[in-house]
């Protein structure tokens, strides 16, 4: 009978499953210790992960007296309405900069899209301020493209409630 000797060649795999159980061991640790950090460590440990400039004392307050957005013809003619969700950057001088504004949120219409960001460019804030001195800030901004008459759209409760007031 002939006997033959089996030979292993170390390969480069067989070299890498040392170190990839202790990575699977690592993981493992990981996920275990993260299951036992209550609420209020989890809650601590997003907050270190928040970045940005601290928030204003005193938010920017617009200066003009009348809102800038004009009604596409278009959409006027057909009574449709919509929202706009821009992302206005206010400098320290109360200028919204506009390559930063940003469309965070659609109408679904294009031509209100652009409506509300040409519209933008024309709007005047007093910076916000933090201890007195100017604060640039990033600001969510609605825009309302409302026809006189037609129906409300869902949510314009909240619209009515603030001319209340």
């Amino acid at each position: 009978m002939r006997r033959t000797a089996v030979v292993r060649s170390s390969s480069r795999a067989e070299r890498a499953r040392p170190s990839l159980r202790v990575a699977l061991v690592l993981a493992l640790l990981t996920s275990f210790a993260a299951a036992c950090v209550d609420k209020e460590q989890s809650q601590k440990l997003m907050k270190s992960f928040e970045t940005g400039p601290p928030h204003p004392d005193e938010a920017p307050k617009m200066l003009n007296k009348e809102l800038p957005f004009h009604y596409p013809s278009a959409l006027f003619a057909q009574k449709v309405q919509g929202n706009v969700t821009l992302r206005l950057f206010i400098d320290r001088d109360g200028r919204v900069r506009a390559e930063s504004t940003q469309v965070v949120e659609s109408s679904g219409y294009a031509s209100f899209d652009s409506a509300a960001i040409r519209g933008s460019q024309e709007l005047h804030f007093v910076p916000a301020k933090t201890k007195g001195e100017p604060q640039a800030v990033t600001i969510l901004f609605p825009v309302y493209f409302r026809f006189p008459g037609a129906p409300p759209l869902p949510g314009d409760t909240v619209l009515k409630k603030g001319a209340r007031d």
